[in-house]
């Protein structure tokens, strides 16, 4: 049954996107393109599930998760496009299709970006369906912005870059990953639940540590298929971390020790959610997809 539910939350999340992106032929037409290419027709909607199921966990109806599955899906979208730019990662290939910049020019795409990061403000902030009031939908923006700033999701990806060529220490991974991938994840979770205006405090502090495992998790899991998978099913280049010589867990770990620490991390991440019960299926169902996943 979950993981039907993962398959209805990514579909739903989908029709919101599309919903609320601009249309392709409103001016400037070949700005709304971009951005429309590099948000839909791909991607695992990871976050925006996480959103929903999070919601689910604590009582709240799918309709009033729209807005904060959409605005992190925008961010995310945006940092995709940005990293892939050549002064990043200089990458050809995202989601089994050319990178935005290549589909497109480098400058749509850095506008692309731009446009997708302040989309997701303008969402989170106007959308009436999420029933809150207007201190949580405050609390709400300003989570969301420290996830993606740069005591977030730019800072890791800023300490990333200054490591490339470095031999790094597992805490110093991790504190990497904590603030590129595990951020915004983390945010995906709390956004979710704070959509239930009477949701407990001890509740957060459960879900906010399922979701610390998890986002460093997802980031092995990313790594272990950087070494193992293959560029058509992955959907991006396989080996570019190693190209770039980034610190990544099987370099630091090996391969074995790498699935070690994700299973050690799930399990934790389980263990988090036992006080909510039956409640929390669907989270337990995407934790194993992201320790088990070939993409």
């Amino acid at each position: 049954m979950s993981s039907e539910r993962i398959q209805a939350f990514q579909a739903r999340a989908e029709q919101a996107l599309e919903a609320r992106l601009p249309a392709a032929g409103t001016l400037p037409c070949r700005l709304h393109e971009a951005m429309r290419y590099a948000t839909l027709g791909g991607g695992k909607r990871v976050r925006p599930v996480l959103v929903y199921a999070a919601g689910e966990a604590v009582g709240v109806p799918a309709e009033a998760l729209d807005a904060p599955a959409c605005a992190v899906e925008f961010i995310h979208a945006y940092s995709l496009v940005h990293d892939d730019l050549p002064a990043m990662d200089d990458d050809d290939l995202r989601r089994g299709q050319p990178t935005c910049h290549r589909a497109f020019d480098e400058a749509t795409a850095i506008l692309a970006g731009d446009a997708l990061q302040t989309l997701a403000f303008q969402v989170l902030a106007t959308d009436t369906a999420a029933q809150v009031d207007a201190a949580r939908r405050l609390r709400m923006v300003e989570l969301l912005a420290r996830a993606s700033g740069s005591r977030g999701m730019a800072g890791g990806q800023a300490i990333d870059m200054g490591a490339v060529g470095r031999e790094l220490s597992l805490a110093e991974l991790e504190n990497m990953h904590i603030h590129k991938t595990g951020a915004l994840i983390r945010a995906s979770v709390l956004l979710g639940a704070l959509c239930q205006p009477q949701v407990a405090d001890a509740d957060l502090d459960r879900l906010d540590h399922y979701a610390k495992c998890i986002g460093l998790a997802f980031q092995i899991r990313d790594d272990i298929l950087d070494v193992v998978g293959d560029t058509a099913t992955i959907g991006k280049t396989q080996g570019a971390d190693l190209a770039l010589n980034k610190p990544t867990y099987p370099s630091l770990l090996g391969l074995d020790g790498a699935r070690e620490h994700a299973r050690a991390l799930y399990e934790a991440a389980l263990a988090s959610l036992e006080p909510l019960g039956a409640r929390a299926d669907t989270l337990r169902t995407i934790a194993t997809w992201i320790v088990d996943r070939a993409r």
